[in-house]
């Protein structure tokens, strides 16, 4: 199981109230969000092996270069020579610290790259995994690895974790039409203002959808483009090339990272494993402390229970 981990502590953050605090004031509200989904997607969907991938960069610079406009709407503020500052609730950014040594304790693998985001570090771990994954994400992006043959797909989050959707290649073919080796080209085209991808002006959802039908890649649709032949319309001719600078920098944006250096899931500790001794008993005291409740208790009751799965 391979978290986005950003992902679901904004989603506890937000579903929670920031009320629940420590007794010097600190929100937990994140922190125990964040625990009470690891134990429930850990037990019900059986995972013996989980990596907390982690956003190291949220904005890589390599990426703003291609396009200006990538996530720009979620930076916090300019700052010359330094890199951005992402929007982050104050009570959010103050229970961070917490969630990393919470982990750790828990003996939750936590891998991130830099220069790269946490969809790369999952894009890459997808992509060269021996085992069945099960990719925990509200982010659409991250459709781009499902893989039926190989026992890839997503547990989409974005209606909440009581309306949890299992994403696989099939379903993503029946929603848009386009394979998940597509869906970065589909994106590419369509736009998504959520990570500031403007898109190409006049092609939607359909539209990108049949052009890639029809043409394969993005790569194989400008060719078209620039076939008199291809029987490509012209108004499409004309919108392609309105957005010519947009496509030649987009898709490196959009499309994960599949090929970084990173420790094996053995060498990171991924293999789910109960807690005991000094880390348990450091758990059990921090729950009282920082008014963690039952949120570790259930994380330490389904770490408990990957024994008792073996045997």
């Amino acid at each position: 199981m391979l978290l986005d981990t950003a992902s679901l502590y904004f989603r506890a953050f937000y579903g929670l109230p920031d009320t629940i605090r420590r007794p010097d004031g600190t929100p937990v509200n994140a922190v125990r969000g964040l625990l009470d989904m690891i134990a429930r997607l850990t037990t019900d969907y059986h995972a013996t092996h989980l990596i907390a991938c982690w956003d190291d960069d949220w904005r890589p610079q390599w990426r703003v270069d291609l396009l200006p406009t990538y996530k720009a709407h979620r930076v916090a503020e300019a700052v010359t020579d330094a890199p951005d500052v992402e929007v982050v609730p104050d009570a959010l950014e103050a229970q961070l610290p917490m969630i990393r040594h919470v982990l750790g304790l828990a003996g939750i693998a936590v891998v991130g790259a830099a220069h790269h985001e946490a969809d790369d570090v999952v894009g890459t771990y997808a992509s060269h995994a021996s085992l069945p994954v099960d990719v925990v994400t509200g982010d659409r992006d991250l459709f781009q690895v499902c893989d039926d043959e190989r026992q890839v797909r997503v547990i989409y989050t974005a209606r909440g974790m009581k309306n949890l959707e299992v994403i696989t290649e099939e379903v993503v073919v029946a929603k848009y039409r386009v394979l998940p080796q597509q869906y970065a080209d589909y994106a590419t085209l369509r736009g998504d203002a959520s990570d500031g991808l403007p898109g190409v002006a006049g092609i939607g959802d359909k539209t990108a959808a049949s052009l890639l039908l029809k043409h394969g890649t993005l790569e194989g649709l400008l060719e078209a483009a620039e076939d008199s032949c291809s029987g490509l319309s012209a108004p499409v001719r004309a919108k392609l090339a309105a957005a010519a600078g947009y496509l030649s920098a987009a898709p490196a944006v959009v499309r994960l990272v599949r090929d970084l250096d990173l420790p094996s899931p053995e060498q990171a500790g991924a293999k789910l494993s109960p807690v005991s001794g000094e880390p348990r008993a450091e758990l059990e005291r921090l729950a009282v402390e920082w008014n963690l409740g039952g949120s570790v208790r259930r994380l330490l009751t389904a770490l408990d229970s990957r024994a008792v799965s073996k045997r």
